[in-house]
């Protein structure tokens, strides 16, 4: 009977193990997606394609990540941006990014 015991409590901790695992791994993942779609909305502001577009490439770039565009808020040269990433079972974990261009380094100066 003990040894049952310890044989389900033994389970049970590595489940729980790995779903804080995946939910660590998810956070992650959201975080990476949440980078790239900023660093593609900044890009589109720097190429002056207009904050409109800039949406657009953060929602195709969270996509192509595996997430969802919750936000993008783009003004002036900054690009702040929140996805979501479903994590099936466990919810969803949410990103959040902020990139902003400065263009003094358009002109590749030193120091940028």
């Amino acid at each position: 009977m003990l040894m049952l015991v310890v044989l389900v409590f033994g389970l049970l901790l590595t489940l729980g193990v790995s779903r804080l695992g995946v939910a660590i791994i998810g956070r992650a993942r959201a975080d990476t997606a949440a980078d790239a779609a900023a660093l593609a909305a900044a890009d589109s502001l720097a190429l002056g394609r207009g904050p409109s577009a800039a949406v657009d490439a953060a929602r195709v770039t969270a996509e192509s990540n595996g997430a969802h565009l919750v936000s993008c808020s783009c003004s002036g040269m900054t690009a702040d941006v929140v996805v979501d990433l479903d994590l099936g079972v466990l919810g969803s974990a949410r990103g959040h990014a902020k990139a902003e261009v400065d263009p003094t380094c358009a002109l590749d100066l030193p120091g940028c």
